[in-house]
């Protein structure tokens, strides 16, 4: 994981960000690219006329762009990684798809509830949906991720599964220990024991995990599983059913991306 995307939003979870930004790339020996994005797209033309206002309010947040920089780039002198800046106006959620294109990771944060009135953008689902490299979604009042801890990944078979344990390869072979763990009750394709297989030809030894799911949720089953293991982060393959569906009867994706309590690896 050399190229690190950042996203760069003065909200109260970037500082959080920040720092497991630069936790993984001084583990991993990576380069920080911050992307900071002006959604000017959001302030269309006034149809009474108000053009000069319209230019007036642009420039002044432009103007807090330009101060949370500078905040950021003192506290990035002190975190000992190298890092460059990239400024945009336009889209949040396509330009950091965009610029994703060649990043091996795009860190973001857990959405929630808004504090001092500047909630983390909600723009996770989209980036893990069209993005071409795993999501690290970083939860909310979380400073730090240890990638030599145990690990977990969340296996039921699926494509998007397989996808995700690809990706994050170059992670896991650094884990003390890597937990694959199978909810019995969302096993789909092919099981647990072959995607521990693959890791061993890759010189990863896996623990196998059937959790059963005793009627709980599937989310809330991995999240049983995530701190009773002690785990550091958890890998999975995100929507594997349509968003659609997600959406109107719940899933798993949905569920973890509000809940998980670790760093939380996804790719679709």
């Amino acid at each position: 994981m050399k190229n690190i995307l950042l996203h760069i939003h003065d909200d109260e979870e970037q500082g959080a960000r920040l720092a497991v930004a630069s936790d993984l790339a001084r583990q991993t020996g990576g380069h920080l690219s911050c992307l900071q994005v002006t959604p000017v797209e959001a302030f269309g033309g006034d149809p009474y006329g108000g053009l000069f206002g319209m230019a007036a309010l642009i420039d002044t947040i432009h103007d807090s762009g330009k101060a949370l920089r500078l905040d950021i780039e003192r506290r990035l002198a002190g975190e000992g990684v190298p890092w460059d800046w990239r400024c945009f106006d336009g889209h949040v959620v396509e330009t950091l798809i965009e610029q994703a294109l060649l990043a091996d990771v795009v860190v973001l944060s857990q959405p929630g509830a808004a504090r001092r009135g500047r909630p983390p953008a909600a723009i996770v689902g989209d980036i893990v949906l069209y993005a071409r490299c795993p999501v690290l979604m970083v939860p909310q009042g979380h400073r730090s991720c240890d990638l030599d801890g145990p690990a977990l990944v969340a296996w039921n078979g699926s494509v998007e599964a397989a996808h995700a344990l690809r990706l994050v390869l170059p992670l896991l072979r650094r884990a003390q220990r890597v937990h694959l763990v199978e909810v019995s009750d969302d096993a789909i394709g092919a099981p647990a024991s072959e995607a521990a297989l693959w890791l061993s030809r890759h010189g990863i030894v896996a623990d196998v995990h059937d959790w059963p799911a005793k009627g709980r949720r599937i989310s809330v089953a991995l999240l049983h599983a995530a701190a009773e293991l002690g785990v550091t982060y958890m890998v999975m393959g995100a929507y594997g059913h349509s968003r659609l569906r997600e959406t109107v009867l719940g899933g798993v994706t949905r569920e973890l991306i509000a809940t998980a309590g670790v760093p939380l690896l996804m790719a679709h």
